[in-house]
């Protein structure tokens, strides 16, 4: 039996059906992880924030709440919990001219938030690895292939919402493209970053395998 702290060698990956389902189950996984911040975006609107704030809030709270019996919270859960508890405080306890600047830049401010988190993970753990290690046995999570395959997931991941926050601001410049620059572009840039989420990690397997063999 492989010792815990081991490194797996790339022909002791797992076998394609067993790399499938869990490059599956890590793809809903990380979706079910995006679901406050998918609610936000969209009820969110200049009349509706506040109770869009409050949704993902009770969002993240059901998805949270397996986590919090395992005592296993995920970055992107506390990150979510904190951050829409203080749009729902702030929405009560300040005036609605005092909340101009959050009606207006709500979704990108949320957009930059998971984008800040993403790119800080990846100085300590990327954020996908937690997601990641919930379908990938223990004796790969030191290996240098599901490393690097975690932190070229989690720097997508970070590009997207980055490009999804720019985009939040460019549609305030140009109202006739709101609905492209709020909706239709960043929902297929999620669509992309799922499809990629499950495609890229079978993809590194195999270069690894054939640079082994080589």
């Amino acid at each position: 039996m492989s010792h815990p702290d081991a490194t797996p060698k790339p022909d002791d990956a797992p076998s394609p059906s067993e790399a499938q389902r869990s490059d599956s189950t890590r793809g809903v996984n990380l979706f079910l992880g995006f679901a406050p911040w998918i609610v936000f975006g969209v009820v969110a609107s200049p009349s509706s924030w506040g109770f869009a704030a409050l949704a993902a809030f009770i969002t993240a709270i059901g998805i949270s709440i397996p986590d919090i019996r395992r005592r296993s919270l995920k970055i992107l859960d506390i990150v979510g919990l904190l951050f829409f508890a203080l749009i729902c405080i702030l929405s009560l306890v300040l005036d609605r001219h005092d909340l101009i600047w959050l009606e207006t830049y709500a979704q990108t401010l949320s957009g930059g938030v998971l984008a800040a988190v993403a790119f800080t993970s990846l100085a300590f753990m990327p954020f996908t690895e937690q997601y990641a290690r919930e379908s990938v046995p223990r004796v790969y999570w030191g290996s240098p292939l599901f490393r690097h395959v975690n932190r070229v997931l989690t720097a997508v991941w970070g590009a997207v919402f980055l490009v999804m926050a720019l985009l939040g601001i460019l549609a305030l410049h140009i109202p006739s493209g709101a609905d492209w620059l709020n909706w239709v572009i960043p929902i297929a840039l999620l669509v992309g970053a799922l499809r990629f989420t499950r495609w890229y990690p079978d993809q590194a397997r195999t270069r690894a395998r054939q640079s082994a063999a080589a």
